[in-house]
């Protein structure tokens, strides 16, 4: 669109009605904007500093998919896809244009997927000119296809407005709902800024599938040989941190594609994790909480020096920065890989009996990638005072619209295509449960990824882990002998013993969902329970 009254227009076709509209905003505005609302402070070396309130993280019991035929029958119903009726979230847009009618608005264009055959054109409009930063931040962003590129999703976000649960259906006055035939997404009464890329990571879920591309939640990089590598991992197992490797350029740290042509980014950003950010361990990430450009959230910062204190988790231990992924200086410009030769499946087990590295035949890969374990340690949840598992299928549960076996088949079909070595990596704990052994080096986690993407791991001895099933190195270059079986850091064998039958257990116990949908193959290659 190129003039202010066409751009008024846009907005009447989105229903909003107001003349307050700013449109496709700089950085550098964004930030003045941000500052005079009150909606944010600039920290000393540069980054927008933002609170996110009550919601210092994403709602999932909040989240809902309009039941309407053009999607129902492809939709995996039940607590990930809540339904909504159509009359109810009817009354919630109409509900929350009213409440946007004369307001100050924020409108971003741009892009999600950066293979240009898939992209999907996104406008954002948002009530809060630092969530236009952070979408700025994290979509694709692309001026000159922009003005000849219509939208075919839309995100309208209202942190003020309440969704009221008897006239909208929601829980709570936090409702995100996804309306896949009116192309919308209407997030209310939550300030916390992953809702919007999440939500478009939930529509990329549902469309691609469609089309035979695989949607996944991975971050990946390529080397100089032009090997290309997946990191799959829920949230703090290392996505983030082991996929900004120096010496491999990042193509992105989250959400990818794997199509027929290869490997692409969804995202124009990273969302890193920031508390307790290392410059040490992780350099690259630290750098970008020290520059102009990036939105924290959530961060301690002192109200006089505005020094920040990555340390402080008084607010939340969910302390992101959002920053572009130029800011990585070894980041692919063009977002795209080829077919990967490795996918490296991460796990932070609290347990303490996972294998730091492991490899995987095919049909363990499916079993691990339905499983998708981590684990949540002692203290992070109210009530929680001994490690918990968590599996969450697919390494991203909560935003598949779709079955999670048809996830699954794709992958193991292109594991197959591609012959792509498999790998299952604990970032976790070792010599011990969380509280009582330590957590895995993060220098030793780095070391065996590198002896796994180069090959350096393929002619090393192997030996069965009699649990997990799990094919364990003998030897890794850069890692002592005695950390790659778990069972010889503990000080007690028995105690290992007995914590590893327990883990193996709860492999069995949630695998039983998929049982009937799977090989013999298959489940025989999971833990023995």
């Amino acid at each position: 669109m190129s003039t202010e009254v066409d751009r008024a227009r846009g907005l009447e076709r989105e229903g909003i009605q107001t003349d307050r509209v700013r449109w496709n905003l700089s950085t550098a505005v964004l930030y003045e904007e941000a500052v005079r609302r009150r909606e944010a402070m600039i920290a000393a070396a540069g980054p927008l500093v933002c609170r996110t309130g009550q919601h210092t993280g994403r709602s999932p019991n909040d989240k809902f998919v309009v039941r309407e035929p053009s999607s129902e029958a492809e939709i995996a119903w039940g607590k990930v896809n809540r339904p909504v009726d159509p009359a109810q979230f009817d009354a919630l847009h109409k509900d929350l244009l009213a409440s946007l009618r004369g307001k100050e608005l924020f409108v971003l264009d741009c892009f999600a997927g950066a293979d240009p055959t898939y992209r999907l054109p996104v406008r954002v409009i948002n009530e809060f000119a630092w969530h236009n930063l952070f979408c700025r931040n994290l979509f694709i962003d692309d001026p000159a296809a922009e003005e000849a590129a219509a939208p075919q999703f839309t995100i309208i976000d209202s942190p003020t407005f309440k969704a009221d649960p008897t006239r909208h259906g929601s829980n709570s006055d936090v409702m995100i709902a996804l309306n896949f035939a009116k192309r919308l997404v209407l997030i209310a009464g939550s300030s916390y800024a992953g809702e919007m890329k999440k939500s478009i990571f939930s529509v990329l879920n549902y469309i691609l599938p469609l089309q035979n591309v695989l949607s996944m939640h991975c971050s990946a990089n390529i080397g100089a040989a032009g090997d290309t590598a997946l990191f799959f991992g829920l949230s703090g197992t290392g996505k983030t941190t082991l996929s900004s490797d120096p010496d491999r350029m990042l193509i992105g740290d989250d959400e990818h594609g794997w199509s027929d042509r290869g490997v692409f980014n969804f995202e124009g950003g990273c969302y890193a994790k920031t508390i307790r950010l290392s410059a040490d361990a992780e350099p690259q990430i630290y750098a970008t909480t020290r520059r102009f450009g990036t939105v924290l959230e959530n961060v301690a910062v002192d109200e006089d020096t505005r020094e920040l204190d990555l340390d402080d988790d008084r607010h939340t231990e969910n302390t992101r920065a959002a920053y572009p992924i130029s800011f990585i200086e070894n980041a692919v410009p063009s977002g795209q890989g080829g077919h990967p030769r490795n996918v490296v499946m991460l796990t932070a087990d609290a347990f303490g009996v996972l294998p730091p590295i492991s490899r995987l035949t095919p049909d363990a890969a499916m079993y691990h990638f339905l499983s998708g374990y981590t684990a949540k340690v002692a203290g992070t949840e109210k009530g929680v005072t001994e490690p918990k598992a968590t599996f969450s299928t697919c390494f991203g549960a909560p935003f598949l619209p779709l079955q999670p076996s048809r996830y699954a088949r794709m992958l193991g079909e292109k594991i197959a295509r591609h012959n792509a070595r498999v790998w299952l990596v604990n970032t976790g704990w070792t010599g011990g449960p969380y509280g009582v052994g330590q957590r895995m080096k993060i220098s030793y986690t780095r070391a065996m990824i590198r002896a796994a993407l180069s090959g350096e791991l393929d002619a090393v001895a192997y030996t069965k882990d009699p649990v997990f099933n799990l094919d364990l190195p003998a030897s890794c270059p850069g890692v002592p002998a005695e950390v790659l079986n778990p069972r010889s850091t503990w000080a007690n064998a028995a105690a290992y013993d007995a914590q590893a039958a327990k883990l193996a257990q709860m492999f069995v116990e949630n695998f039983k969902t998929f049982e009937p949908g799977v090989s013999a193959e298959v489940l025989a290659a999971g833990p023995k329970g």
